[in-house]
């Protein structure tokens, strides 16, 4: 998929906040800059619109790594893991603990050396074009067929 603009980013985000609930986890890969955090930010508000939930403003988490968004029954994790130095690291903050109760977006999954079986993979990349992006979307586990209901 190519997304010509932010609408285009948006409208990609609400299809994918339609299809995900708890137990999801979104694993964004791409450059800095190419729009991880703008699709992440529509797709929490997304889910928050669909729940009835006032939408809240989503910050990028590199700084403080993670960010959570209360959902009533489940919680959407934010997290950024540019900063983070090595893999220990992110087993000390539980990245994957109660992932099954709450939706997971992770930035930079790069770091993560044994990703879960389970997950739906998104990579953006710049395109030659100015201002447009090529998207990629693959499920694993038993998200396999995700990108086929996108």
């Amino acid at each position: 998929m190519k997304s010509k603009s932010l609408k285009d980013t948006y409208l990609f985000s609400k299809k994918i906040s339609t299809k995900i609930k708890p137990g999801s986890l979104i694993l964004l890969f791409g450059e800095i800059g190419v729009g991880k955090t703008t699709f992440a930010r529509f797709l929490i508000n997304n889910i928050q619109i669909k729940k009835r939930i006032k939408k809240t403003e989503v910050l990028s988490p590199t700084f403080n790594i993670v960010y959570d968004y209360d959902c009533i029954r489940f919680k959407i994790l934010h997290y950024d893991l540019y900063r983070i130095k090595n893999y220990k690291d992110i087993l000390e903050l539980g990245v994957f603990e109660e992932n099954d109760k709450n939706i997971l977006i992770i930035e930079w999954p790069e770091k993560i050396k044994n990703k879960p079986k389970s997950r739906i993979e998104i990579h953006f990349k710049y395109s030659k074009k100015i201002n447009v992006r090529n998207l990629n979307i693959k499920g694993f586990g038993k998200f396999k067929n995700f990108n086929n209901e996108i």
